[in-house]
């Protein structure tokens, strides 16, 4: 009797919480629900008083007019630092592909900036995680807590000297000024920190009795161990500086350097009421989280799994 009450107890929590996690689900995944339909509605259709939770008729009227918003070439990169090697002192700046709405110009640069931001943040902090989990060096702890302090500090406390040191770079009104910012990223250094104590010990001397190098030991030992925080890593960067509006809106100014964040407040600004165009662009920057989480979600679920199994 025990057994039978204890397996329906079971039963029951299972279909509770699977009902629970369904509601979850639903009120989580609504607002990109409304967002996606709402940009294949008419304006009528959005401003009406009773709102229409499916489409009457579906239209492209909001994807045309956002994507007839000005035009600039769909690829421009300033290469950082070049000024000091320029006679104006500007940055050498590469062109390329034909010319597109403006649009599909700040969906290019945001996705450059997430992507350039995942990767140099992953790097670095794989690399600064495991130096201080397995070297012994004097002044690591101290390191490690300034690193922790870090943490907690405000990017509004910093912004001045940070836009300071970006200009005297000029790397102001670059993508540049808002990726090397992030790549510093004391999350990330914390996050790879925690998965690099499980690197055992005896694997790096196996390695280097058998003569591998630093470079080496990392790359072909530690990499394929922590493989699952990295994972969880670039997903947490990529969303982190897609969604960075702040740092965005101080760094750049020009039209064409825009991110599609800094460009959906601005025909905000410029089509108050088009509540059509705006969701239109809101859909277009959901594309690239979606395929990055969809892409990373097998290695974030096991960063978290880890993360829990060690705390």
């Amino acid at each position: 009797m025990n057994s039978d009450s204890g397996l329906k107890h079971r039963s029951l929590y299972t279909v509770v919480s699977i009902i629970v996690l369904v509601i979850l689900a639903i009120l989580f995944a609504f607002p990109l629900y409304w967002i996606i339909t709402g940009a294949f509605k008419t304006n009528a259709s959005i401003n009406a008083t009773t709102p229409d939770w499916f489409p009457k008729e579906w239209v492209m009227d909001n994807f045309r007019k956002l994507f007839s918003k000005q035009s600039a070439p769909l690829w421009e990169l300033a290469v950082p630092f070049s000024s000091k090697f320029t006679a104006d002192g500007n940055p050498l700046i590469f062109t390329a592909g034909p010319v597109v709405p403006a649009a599909i110009r700040w969906l290019v640069n945001t996705v450059f900036m997430a992507v350039m931001a995942m990767i140099l943040t992953c790097i670095t902090s794989a690399m600064a995680g495991y130096a201080l989990a397995k070297k012994r060096f004097r002044g690591r702890a101290m390191l490690f807590t300034l690193i922790v302090c870090a943490m907690a500090l405000p990017k509004q406390v910093i912004l001045i000297p940070l836009l300071r040191e970006m200009s005297s770079l000029s790397l102001y009104n670059t993508i540049w000024a808002v990726i090397f910012p992030t790549v510093g990223w004391p999350f990330g250094v914390f996050l790879m920190k925690q998965f690099s104590e499980g690197v055992p010990g005896e694997m790096l001397e196996a390695a280097r009795i058998d003569g591998a190098g630093e470079a080496k030991t990392f790359i072909e030992i530690v990499v394929p161990m922590i493989k699952p925080g990295v994972g969880a890593l670039a997903i947490f960067t990529f969303i982190t500086s897609w969604n960075d509006y702040f740092m965005q809106l101080i760094m750049l100014n020009s039209t064409s350097k825009l991110t599609i964040s800094l460009g959906i407040a601005k025909l905000q600004a410029e089509n108050s009421t088009d509540f059509g165009l705006i969701m239109a662009g809101a859909s277009l920057a959901a594309i690239p989280i979606i395929t990055v989480f969809i892409i990373f979600q097998k290695y974030f679920t096991q960063g978290i799994a880890m993360g829990a199994v060690k705390g």
